[in-house]
């Protein structure tokens, strides 16, 4: 099954006798607006919307209170549940997942999504902005749905998994370069890398669109990387929600990844961790 689906196939399913349900994720890592406003994920998503869909918050819904574990944490399962089945949810039923074009907050609900045991889910290729149909300013209310989330024995990696991965197979990280290297660190407490771990900046799976490079160009790009058939593959970012867009962008490629979700937010947050900087992944 694709992970990926565009906007003419899901204008077709939407209109078709079994339509999937959708899931409105818009989120940016900035609170701050071009014009200096503070994002406000629902107020966008009230001011139009793919009909039929529903809102999640990922601050709220999607993740769990910053703290010791990094600033997007994996959820209370109880929140996450009763979040999808508030939007509809259901284990029979196909999702489809979109944000505002970065596709970073939709990566993160599909990969939580799978994680927890959903088997259909699927993210619009380049968001909205790919979306060439009406919108709408209503609020649905779909029936409740089903899904009960139930994490899976692998996917999700901890400090120490990530770490070792980082010997044993490949840790990506998908941050941006000067992040990788501690050149500049606009957030977390030191700058630099988890030792071992590889730069792959997610921004390169993605064409100048926002969409998903063809299939068999990721899969070249990951290869370059050092990643095989047979290769452990992890990855990890600030604090979860682009590494889960690598993670998509790899299974488009054919390559299942684990996720780190506390990432570098939880690793530099313990001083006793090691810390690499400069373009070694050492």
């Amino acid at each position: 099954m694709n992970a990926i689906i565009s906007a003419s196939e899901l204008a077709s399913e939407l209109a078709g006798e079994h339509p999937p349900v959708l899931l409105d994720v818009r989120w940016q890592l900035s609170t701050a607006t071009a014009n200096g406003e503070p994002f406000d994920g629902r107020a966008e998503y009230l001011a139009g919307h793919i009909p039929g869909a529903v809102f999640v918050d990922l601050d709220k819904e999607l993740a769990s209170a910053p703290g010791e574990r990094g600033r997007h944490p994996l959820p209370d399962l109880g929140v996450f549940g009763a979040a999808m089945r508030r939007a509809g949810v259901s284990a029979g039923r196909p999702v489809v997942v979109y944000d505002g074009g970065l596709g970073w907050g939709a990566a993160r609900a599909w990969w939580l999504l799978r994680w927890t045991g959903h088997p259909d889910v699927r993210v619009l290729d380049g968001g909205l902005p790919a979306w060439a149909g009406p919108l709408e300013t209503s609020v649905p209310s779909p029936a409740e749905g089903d899904f009960e989330p139930v994490p899976a024995a692998s996917g999700a990696l901890d400090a120490d998994g990530a770490a070792a991965l980082a010997r044993s197979g490949v840790l990506l990280d998908a941050r941006a370069g000067e992040r990788y290297r501690g050149e500049v660190e606009p957030i977390d407490r030191v700058g630099g890398h988890i030792p071992g771990a590889v730069s792959a900046p997610t921004t390169e799976n993605v064409g100048p669109d926002g969409r998903f490079r063809p299939a068999e160009e990721l899969a070249a790009r990951f290869k370059e990387l050092g990643v095989s058939a047979d290769t452990p593959v992890g990855v990890y970012c600030g604090s979860g929600v682009s590494g889960a867009h690598e993670v998509l962008a790899l299974a488009v490629a054919g390559i299942p990844a684990d996720l780190y979700v506390g990432s570098w937010s939880e690793w530099s947050s313990d001083p006793s961790r090691p810390v690499a900087v400069g373009p070694d992944p050492q």
